[in-house]
């Protein structure tokens, strides 16, 4: 069938203002097809959804079509209960219309449908189906971390699934459904650590003063054979001022900034040969104010066993900035701790009170290893920006930019 432009509609009833010489609501008259009530489209479309109260297969597309030569579908919206959109796509002749995302198992949703006549009067259909549980399903929840709080400019998101995913296909689906809202608006990325973890951070620091909420639509949808998507807690983080420590090996002093105002600079003594500290960027895991140090804990044939104070952690394998009252007349001129950063008591105390979980430790001029990108704390910002792109399933190869923006994210869809 052919669909004529409807500009005609509109030139009439331009003229039937100027004839009658009245103000604009002659076009709101009865009987004219732009402001009359929409009709019933229910014989204007069909619609592929089970009769009476038999559930849908959650694996088959949604499918609405247009019905006889007399009218065309203009726009169809499908969500489920908890309010996501389900993705689709519209014939340019308005025939048909069919899902482009996948529907959720056991789930409720609502589809609102918009037609045309021949004449351009409006029509439209609300249509309701739920759809059915799978029979034998393991569930993907999704943990995400840190615990809700407030943290400093490096701290990441991650994700923890509960279990593999692997595949292009089935990774975008789940990277789509991992959102993170920011306040201020921050372009960022999920890069996929392994095939349980996803770590997602911006190209830069978090702006100071960032809200961040994260949350996940994956409840209900299929991600693989036999796995469907659960139950994930949201998270809200509130990021602080940025505060980086800027720790040089090389001249042994600490240099710390708030956001990029140098407020204090002392002597500090790091890793002696063969244990040189760590180069690179590290993010506060915690504070303790009192650690048990021994040789054991880290394999050195020196002999060691002592409690520190005002200790705070930059890595998993035992990395702290702490204070190291024995090493005062080092601290400044010399390295000769067996990894950790030392300084004086009252500075050390200083230093625990000043950082929080989040904030920058960065090591430079060490003759130690670089600081590991996973797996020993937090080291992401070790990795640069076009390489953490590059794990994403969705921004992998894709150009850097607005352009580059999923267009799924207009929409709150999987």
């Amino acid at each position: 069938m052919s669909h004529s432009p409807r500009i005609r509609t509109v030139l009439s009833c331009t003229l039937l203002v100027a004839a009658l010489g009245v103000g604009t609501t002659a076009c709101g008259s009865d009987g004219h097809p732009l402001s009359a009530k929409p009709y019933d489209a229910a014989g204007q479309i069909a619609f592929n959804s089970p009769a009476g109260s038999k559930k849908a297969d959650p694996d088959k597309p949604l499918e609405v079509t247009a019905q006889g030569e007399d009218g065309r579908i203009t726009d169809v919206t499908a969500t489920d209960a908890l309010g996501r959109y389900v993705g689709g796509e519209l014939a340019a002749d308005g025939a048909r219309w069919h899902s482009t995302a996948p529907l959720a198992a056991d789930a409720h949703y609502t589809v609102r449908v918009s037609t045309e006549d021949e004449d351009g009067a409006p029509g439209r259909k609300v249509m309701t189906f739920d759809t059915d549980a799978p029979a034998k399903k393991k569930r993907l929840d999704v943990t995400f971390g840190p615990e809700s709080g407030k943290y400093g400019v490096g701290q990441p998101v991650t994700a923890e699934l509960s279990a593999k995913v692997k595949g292009k296909k089935a990774r975008s689906l789940v990277e789509r459904a991992l959102k993170v809202e920011t306040q201020p608006s921050t372009d960022g990325a999920w890069h996929w650590v392994d095939s349980k973890t996803l770590h997602y951070r911006p190209k830069e620091y978090w702006p100071a003063g960032t809200s961040i909420a994260v949350r996940s639509n994956l409840e209900g949808i299929k991600v693989g054979e036999k796995l469907w998507g659960g139950d994930a807690k949201p998270l809200k983080l509130t990021i602080g001022d940025r505060l980086e420590a800027v720790t040089d090996a090389g001249s042994h002093y600490m240099t710390v900034y708030r956001n990029g105002e140098e407020i204090n600079s002392m002597p500090v003594t790091t890793g002696k040969p063969g244990y040189s500290t760590r180069n690179g960027v590290k993010v506060v895991l915690g504070k303790e104010y009192s650690v048990r140090m021994t040789s054991a804990s880290i394999g050195s044939s020196d002999f060691y066993d002592k409690m520190v104070y005002y200790a705070t952690r930059v890595t998993d394998s035992g990395e702290y900035v702490h204070a190291a009252p024995w090493s005062v007349g080092s601290q400044g001129y010399a390295n000769t701790s067996h990894g950790c950063t030392g300084m004086s008591t009252d500075d050390a105390a200083w230093f625990f009170d000043t950082v929080r979980r989040g904030d920058i430790v960065k090591v430079v001029n060490s003759e130690g290893a670089d600081m590991d990108p996973f797996g020993n704390g937090f080291g992401d910002w070790n990795v640069g920006w076009k390489q953490w792109r590059k794990g994403s399933e969705l921004l992998a190869g894709a150009k850097e930019g607005p352009a580059a923006v999923d267009a799924a994210r207009l929409r709150p869809q999987v």
